[in-house]
């Protein structure tokens, strides 16, 4: 099992990846739902996928409330895993009884199964690395 990805919500994912590639040299791999021409605009849902080349950062400006923090929570949302067989460990989390967190993936998205671990902290599992991590 490894981390495969972190994910901010952020008011402005495009201004937050700047920054932290800016700051720590991070490599920003792509973005969706911000025009180029319109920079201070951030419209919901848009984001930014970032990577240290081993774990990568998603920073998103969602379109729902997927923790149930409302939509003006900004932070620390997610993170996810990756496993080597995703149904057995959704078996796993079904017996610890975990709540599972209703998600569907974005166009053009990965497919993650998410539930939520104590503190009401949501993580996510898949059995793809990302693009990015060294692995994909």
């Amino acid at each position: 099992m490894r981390i495969r990805h972190i994910a901010i919500a952020s008011d402005h994912p495009g201004k937050a990846a700047d920054f932290y590639c800016k700051t720590f040299g991070f490599k920003e791999m792509r973005r969706f739902g911000m025009d180029p021409a319109s920079p201070d605009v951030a419209k919901r849902p848009s984001g930014a996928f970032l990577t240290d080349g081993h774990i990568n950062i998603a920073i998103l400006k969602f379109d729902h409330d997927q923790i149930g923090k409302g939509m003006d929570y900004l932070g620390l949302h997610h993170f996810g895993v990756v496993v080597d067989d995703t149904e057995a460990w959704m078996r796993k989390f079904e017996q610890m009884g975990l709540e599972r967190v209703p998600y569907e993936a974005p166009p053009g998205g990965q497919a993650e199964t998410k539930y939520k671990g104590p503190d009401g902290v949501v993580f996510d599992i898949t059995d793809h690395a990302w693009e990015g991590s060294g692995e994909a």
